[in-house]
């Protein structure tokens, strides 16, 4: 891909999301999710693979279904009220029409079915863009609706789809899967907070577009598609061996590690809102996904791959990669946990 076209396509990008996140009225919502999703299609589709092709369309025809659902959610909710502001959304059938359909924009279960097949048939940038910049601008709808959301429907998706994304890690070997599943896990997490408070929502997603970013490009950096491949990140960098396991640990939200903090806040907020059963469950469903995180984080540093005794040390080259952007995620994602009484303040 061109660098002129590179630059269209992500700026595109960029402006869809900021044009949904700054928007009062549905129409220019819809517009910028619209621009979104466009602009992202050809990003799936460059490498000229039949994979490519068919995640391109699965991710295209999924997306605009989900954009035709909230153009009808809104109409049908501004024919009866006679507004398009976003935030006067009351009608009863359009709350769940919008509620389902951001659902599906973001991956939550039971509508999480594209995302896996998605990321798979993508490459590992690609992958990156769509577990982070693409959660943006529904979040930023689900922030701006948050009171007008169907309640129920937000928690039963939320346990669905932390069940779901702890089952569906299990089986996995392709990291890329491995990190959709890890993906459909925390947005339950996200969902099951948003009717309460969205403070700790937008703090969720913060954590998770850092941990995210940070184990992406470590995979990356190593070339890992596979648990196999793995095995190999000690011959590029040992350092980056024991930074892959520690963000591993804080995916799967174990202290002192920062991924610890929004499962903590979000359990506290539940068992204060007598959810004690809601509560029981995400915590429970979060083993599933700390099965998987920690079969990756043994085959990373306490398995080797088969080497020979002239194996080529990578650790002596220079990266081929600039690290500017793993420098900036992973002391966050290893370090923030004390500045929690700060974030909530």
């Amino acid at each position: 891909m061109s660098p002129v076209t590179a630059s269209v396509l992500l700026s595109s990008l960029a402006t869809g999301t900021i044009i949904t996140a700054s928007s009062y009225h549905w129409l220019m919502a819809w517009i910028g999710l619209e621009m979104n999703t466009l602009a992202i299609i050809p990003i799936i589709s460059k490498q000229h693979h039949p994979r490519a092709t068919e995640a391109a369309t699965k991710y295209f025809l999924t997306q605009a279904a989900a954009s035709a659902m909230l153009l009808f959610s809104s109409t049908l909710n501004a024919w009866q009220t006679g507004t398009w502001d976003i935030t006067q959304l009351t009608n009863p059938q359009s709350t769940i029409l919008l509620t389902m359909a951001l659902a599906t924009k973001l991956g939550l279960a039971p509508a999480h079915f594209w995302l896996p097949e998605v990321l798979q048939g993508s490459t590992m940038k690609t992958a990156l863009i769509i577990t982070t910049w693409q959660k943006l601008a529904p979040t930023a709808l689900i922030y701006t609706t948050a009171n007008n959301l169907s309640p129920g429907a937000l928690t039963t998706m939320a346990i669905l789809s932390t069940l779901i994304g702890g089952w569906g890690g299990l089986n996995q070997t392709q990291t890329r899967k491995i990190m959709a599943y890890s993906s459909i896990a925390h947005l339950g997490w996200m969902a099951a907070i948003t009717p309460m408070m969205t403070n700790i929502l937008i703090m969720t997603l913060t954590i998770y577009l850092i941990m995210t970013t940070a184990m992406f490009y470590m995979l990356i950096i190593s070339n890992s598609k596979t648990i196999q491949d793995t095995t190999a990140i000690w011959t590029i960098s040992p350092t980056l061996s024991i930074m892959t396991m520690l963000t591993l640990l804080s995916l799967g939200g174990l202290p002192p590690l920062t991924g610890f903090m929004p499962k903590w806040l979000i359990l506290e907020e539940l068992t204060t809102q007598n959810l004690t059963t809601m509560a029981t469950a995400l915590a429970l469903s979060s083993l599933l996904s700390l099965f998987f995180y920690l079969r990756l984080s043994y085959t990373t540093t306490m398995t080797l791959s088969p080497n020979m005794t002239t194996i080529h040390h990578k650790w002596r080259f220079k990266p081929s990669i600039m690290t500017t952007l793993l420098t900036t995620t992973l002391p966050l994602t290893l370090m923030t946990l004390p500045m929690t009484p700060m974030l909530l303040a």
